[in-house]
């Protein structure tokens, strides 16, 4: 049976080998961690969509929970607020740069919800941004705001015409009506012919994503880390053994 003598450079290697699979162990479990908040992504998703369609005045108010309704499909009629849309920069279709445009659709009773009316080019002219005049009838999906949620009727003279994401609060921040704590992905505008501008965004894609194959990466570093130390540490133990043959002969 071979006899490890423990000597400093086992000490240090030892202890290396534990800070590295400790460090491993805790990449892994947060890679785990990172899964199931997919999954429990995916699964609010799955199940917001499975529910038919709802106007949007019997599900929206202003002061409802983002976290009850995102994900619903609605319908909504009213009239684009083209004065006041912004231009969400820096969103691919297809591997191709563009923007997608954010405009206020103000309803009838006055609730106004900002709708992301999908894609465009880059360099696109301003006049082609414009969205529907008249009234309008549109089909999406719920989501909330990727900032706060908007709290006062804001100052309209604060006004920015970009944003790098859809941030509910700033939004209102410049409108002189309430909006709603959530915004509307455009998905079937009815009044719009099929391949016009803008292309209404997909949504998002459901996977686990690569957290599961991440994790078993981690929990295999860790595992060579300590296995490394094993062998090393019997190597040394038949190298010293030997040596001490080699001395009693």
């Amino acid at each position: 049976m071979t006899r490890i003598s423990w000597s400093r450079r086992l000490s240090a290697l030892l202890a290396i080998s534990l800070i590295v699979a400790a460090v491993c162990v805790a990449l892994g479990i947060w890679q785990i961690a990172r899964l199931h908040q997919e999954q429990e992504f995916n699964a609010a998703v799955r199940a917001g969509l499975t529910e038919g369609p709802r106007s949007l005045q019997e599900l929206v108010s202003t002061d409802v929970d983002p976290e009850a309704v995102r994900y619903r499909r609605v319908t909504a009629t009213g009239t684009y607020d083209g004065g006041a849309q912004i231009e969400l920069y820096g969103r691919t279709l297809d591997g191709r740069p563009g923007s997608h445009l954010l405009t206020p659709l103000v309803t009838g009773d006055g609730l106004a919800i900002i709708v992301d009316r999908g894609w465009i080019p880059v360099g696109l002219d301003r006049s082609e941004e414009a969205p529907p005049a008249g009234q309008v009838e549109i089909d999406g999906v719920l989501f909330a705001s990727e900032g706060d949620p908007p709290g006062q009727v804001g100052d309209a003279n604060e006004r920015v015409d970009t944003l790098v994401r859809v941030d509910l609060e700033r939004i209102q921040a410049q409108l002189p009506y309430p909006i709603a704590p959530v915004y509307m992905l455009l998905q079937a505008p009815t009044t719009a012919d099929p391949g016009e501008l803008p292309v209404p965004a997909p949504l998002p894609e459901l996977s686990d994503g690569p957290h599961l194959s991440y994790a078993v990466q981690w929990f295999t570093f860790a595992t060579i880390a300590l296995v490394g130390f094993v062998v090393v540490a019997l190597r040394e133990g038949r190298g010293s053994s030997a040596a001490g043959g080699d001395n009693l002969g």
